[in-house]
């Protein structure tokens, strides 16, 4: 596969020290570009912006402009696949473009008469200007619509549906989803599915810290503590992040949540933060993580048992990517939880003593 690319591209992947592709890199190269509809399923960390963006951006032709539409569920998924994408992009002599609600549409519709060949962004912020008529998607050949299963929530699914009908009849779609659960209703007839789902992350290291269920915050305040520790931590209801933060705080923990009212330009500041190890840890919910990449990234902490398996995946997914080591730390108060912990993973326990972590 590496050697029909461009010899730009290949450069580019020589200087990445990028050796082989995944499984979901080398199966779906074919059948999109071969304009196939496809729906790709591969856990997290597994490589699908490539799987899809390498073989889409071949098919488009230079100085045509708004050939390719790539739709993602949240700003943070949308603005990570543009930064990918312009690398790639601008190497071949292409340009990204990226849409997002929360930012000045006046702005974006600058962008656009500057002709960019693909548009990147979140479902009803390019609905805004399908509707204006600045986004023509009758030029559009390829919609890819990242994050599927996100994309079929209720508050988003209307407007990637109204997108879709305004494309050209013959146009190619391509799914990715990190879940098999999709309901393949919602898929266009004949659409050609590629799961590596049974795809073991063996990079990953599963574990469990026991602790009463009044001391989980200071068992987060004990793993700031341990030498290099830096984690990104799970909650399940709101409220207890909330009240997890303002302790972690109080102790002069450099401990942050991303709460989902908090507005673009301060999540990017946290998460840049986060990414230069000036936070320990970071607080989140299944909700407002999504989407949220940081390479390198240690160790995620679930300070609840998930509620089910497909949560964990998704959790467990954002450390360990591409191959890097990875670790899964969650806290137990009750014999039942580990039960419920145990049909996620296969899991060991693990041991907090002197800010050291140790495993029996």
């Amino acid at each position: 596969m590496k050697t029909t690319l461009p010899a730009s591209w290949q450069d580019q992947l020589d200087q990445a020290g990028f050796t082989s592709f995944t499984p979901i890199q080398e199966q779906m190269f074919e059948p999109i570009h071969a304009g196939e509809t496809v729906l790709g399923i591969s856990p997290t960390g597994t490589g699908k912006t490539l799987a899809y963006l390498l073989p889409t951006l071949l098919t488009i032709q230079p100085k045509k402009a708004q050939q390719l539409l790539i739709l993602a569920p949240n700003t943070e998924l949308a603005g990570q696949i543009f930064e990918v994408c312009k690398t790639w992009a601008e190497s071949i002599g292409l340009q990204a473009q990226l849409f997002l609600s929360g930012s000045s549409q006046k702005r974006q519709i600058e962008r656009l008469k500057k002709g960019p060949e693909i548009l990147i962004g979140t479902p009803g912020r390019i609905f805004e200007l399908i509707k204006l008529k600045k986004v023509k998607m009758m030029n559009v050949h390829t919609i890819v619509l990242d994050e599927f299963d996100q994309l079929l929530s209720d508050s988003q699914y209307p407007f990637v549906d109204k997108i879709c009908r305004y494309a050209p009849r013959d146009h190619q779609l391509i799914y990715m989803s990190a879940t098999s659960q999709v309901d393949p209703d919602k898929l266009a007839p004949h659409t050609r599915t590629i799961a590596i789902d049974n795809m073991e992350l063996t990079n990953i290291q599963h574990f469990y810290l026991e602790v009463d269920k009044r001391e989980k915050v200071e068992l987060l305040r004990k793993l700031a503590h341990v030498e290099d520790f830096r984690g990104l931590v799970f909650f399940n209801s709101l409220s207890d992040l909330g009240s997890a933060e303002e302790k972690l705080q109080y102790r002069g923990i450099e401990a942050v949540s991303l709460a989902s009212d908090v507005n673009v330009k301060f999540r990017k500041v946290i998460l840049e933060k986060f990414k230069n190890h000036a936070l320990t840890l970071l607080l989140a919910t299944d909700l407002v993580a999504r989407g949220i990449d940081i390479e390198l990234l240690e160790c995620v902490v679930n300070y609840d048992v998930p509620r089910d398996k497909e949560t964990y995946t998704h959790r467990a997914g954002r450390t360990g990517r591409m191959g890097k080591d990875g670790f899964v730390i969650t806290l137990i108060s009750h014999p039942e939880e580990l039960k419920s912990l145990k049909k996620y993973a296969t899991v060991r326990q693990l041991f907090l003593k002197n800010q050291m972590l140790y495993v029996e």
